[in-house]
């Protein structure tokens, strides 16, 4: 890894919502994170929601194996549920956030996964509307994207580029965002 690079894992798992885990290991990578896709799964191959093939750089057990600035998780039904259902994935989100690192979840993943583990524990957050009243926290569930420390949380497909530039402005700063929001058109994006 570079110098100044930031290690970043994007776990994958049957049903995970494609857009949601493309966009954001896509942007963080174009910011120049190294970003470390995990399958959850028994294979690298990865059948997402819509029947987009993935496949992932490294099985959740060898990657558990390094540490990471950020974790971030991709929704999608049962995509969701198999990152939840992952005790070893269970284990490095905790340990992230007991380390005061970034960790963030987008779509079903922050009410299916992180408040269902007790990872949110009261913090803002959103997720996908059919599954945002799972929140134990309802004051920012209408928002579309909700930072709360280094908590981040989105709702759904169509945020994750707003999702994923949240995270690069965490990882690198407002101009690393502007630099990478600008050649994908994205001139509108609001820091």
């Amino acid at each position: 890894m570079a110098a100044g690079q930031k290690a970043v894992l994007v776990p994958i798992g049957t049903g995970t919502e494609e857009m949601e885990a493309v966009i954001t290991i896509d942007v963080l990578r174009r910011a120049g994170a190294a970003v470390t896709v995990a399958s959850v799964e028994n294979s690298l191959e990865v059948t997402c929601s819509r029947g987009v093939k993935l496949v992932a750089d490294q099985l959740i057990s060898e990657a558990a194996a390094q540490q990471y600035d950020l974790i971030a998780c991709p929704g999608g039904m049962p995509g969701a549920e198999r990152l939840r259902d992952s005790s070893t994935l269970s284990q490095l989100v905790k340990q992230q956030q007991a380390a005061g690192k970034l960790y963030a979840a987008i779509c079903a993943t922050p009410a299916v996964f992180f408040e269902s583990q007790g990872i949110l524990d009261g913090r803002k957050a959103t997720a996908h509307p059919a599954f945002s009243d799972k929140l134990s926290n309802q004051e920012a569930v209408q928002q579309r994207v909700v930072v709360d420390g280094k908590l981040t949380t989105s709702r759904g497909p169509g945020t994750a580029f707003e999702f994923a530039l949240a995270l690069v402005k965490q990882l690198y700063g407002d101009d690393k965002v502007k630099e990478v929001a600008g050649p994908m058109v994205m001139y509108d994006y609001k820091l």
